[in-house]
């Protein structure tokens, strides 16, 4: 089916309103007792991921429908198989092929009427630790720098010292980067699609031979989006890796937010909250960390945010993730609640 560019570009941005929504992070194939429950939490909004053997414009357009029927809108579609690729990091043979694929990505997202993506640019996967204990018990993340060994995204995994086999540059991580962004910012732009970029995590200087430069820290994320030089390229703000970052961040997650936000950069939020900064941290729930996430919600109202939170990373409460769920969504919708009326006051 053919769409204009024209219709690309409203068929996507209608859902850009404003205020704060949350957003569920949600099955792309729910049961009927998945939709339900998305229901009884409140679910206005929903993020969700898929693999390539499914990202089309189709699949993204039927899922837009399922929820929609159900009274809930896509805000934004992933696809793990362009997300964290070392192919485009560390610019290796298949590099191309994998920036073409990103671009049909954003295409059929703009086709399917979705406005948001979220990308992140680490080259060996994400890195954890054994899973530790948080309060009561609860099972959670956790990476302690002193005993970590690897990375793993989607089934892959990426083993110290070196996982690419030797060390990397700055100056190699920030080349490849640039090459990048400036060839998937005029794509996104037709398409009406926001890209908000993901930091590391963990935002560690290097991990196993891999500079992480960018989007470890605030400076990166300053000079990565001048050089997208792009309004639809901007920042998911993970509250949890900021946190975990601490002061290798260059800036708090307060000040990052109002900085980001008065840019009209900040497109997503994540909300997580952590014990303490690196080199050892575990991920805890929001009201058990040190940040206080009502100063986090505060922040994102006082710069008419108008995008989407998400709880992320959630512990596991009772042996079943539907509580912890439950737990945090209503967490955020009072503290959207909150915010809301204070700044109204």
């Amino acid at each position: 089916m053919k769409f204009a560019m024209e219709r690309w570009i409203t068929m996507a941005m209608q859902f850009i309103v404003p205020g704060i929504k949350m957003a569920l992070q949600a099955s792309p194939e729910p049961s009927e007792d998945d939709l339900k429950l998305y229901q009884q939490l409140g679910a206005e909004w929903v993020v969700m991921w898929t693999g390539e053997s499914k990202a089309s414009a189709e699949y993204y357009a039927s899922r837009r429908k399922l929820f929609e029927d159900h009274g809930m809108r896509i805000y934004g579609f992933g696809n793990f198989d362009v997300h964290n690729q070392d192919a485009i990091v560390l610019n290796l043979e298949n590099r191309n092929a994998k920036v073409e694929q990103y671009k049909k990505h954003l295409r059929d997202l703009g086709k399917a009427g979705i406005p948001y993506t979220t990308y992140a640019h680490m080259a060996n996967g994400i890195w954890s630790t054994e899973r530790e204990e948080t309060r009561g018990g609860a099972v959670a993340r956790a990476f302690d720098l002193e005993k970590a060994v690897k990375g793993d995204w989607i089934g892959r995994q990426y083993v110290g010292p070196l996982t690419h086999g030797r060390k990397y540059t700055q100056e190699e991580i920030w080349e490849n980067f640039a090459k990048f962004i400036r060839e998937v910012a005029p794509v996104a732009e037709e398409a009406g699609v926001r890209i908000g970029i993901h930091p590391d995590d963990p935002p560690v200087p290097e991990l196993a031979g891999i500079p992480r430069c960018i989007f470890g820290n605030y400076d990166g994320y300053v000079k990565a989006l001048d050089y997208a030089g792009s309004p639809n390229i901007g920042m998911c703000l993970c509250v949890g890796c900021w946190l975990e970052g601490g002061p290798l961040m260059g800036k708090g997650v307060l000040e990052t937010i109002a900085d980001f936000g008065a840019k009209k950069r900040l497109f997503k939020v994540h909300l997580r909250n952590v014990d303490q900064p690196l080199p050892h941290f575990k991920e805890t729930f929001l009201d058990n960390g040190y940040m206080d996430m009502a100063k986090v919600m505060k922040a994102i109202r006082a710069i008419d945010f108008d995008g989407v939170v998400i709880a992320d990373h959630i512990p596991l409460m009772g042996g079943d993730h539907r509580i912890g769920t439950a737990y945090s969504i209503g967490y955020i919708n009072a503290l959207i609640k909150q915010a809301n009326a204070e700044y109204a006051g």
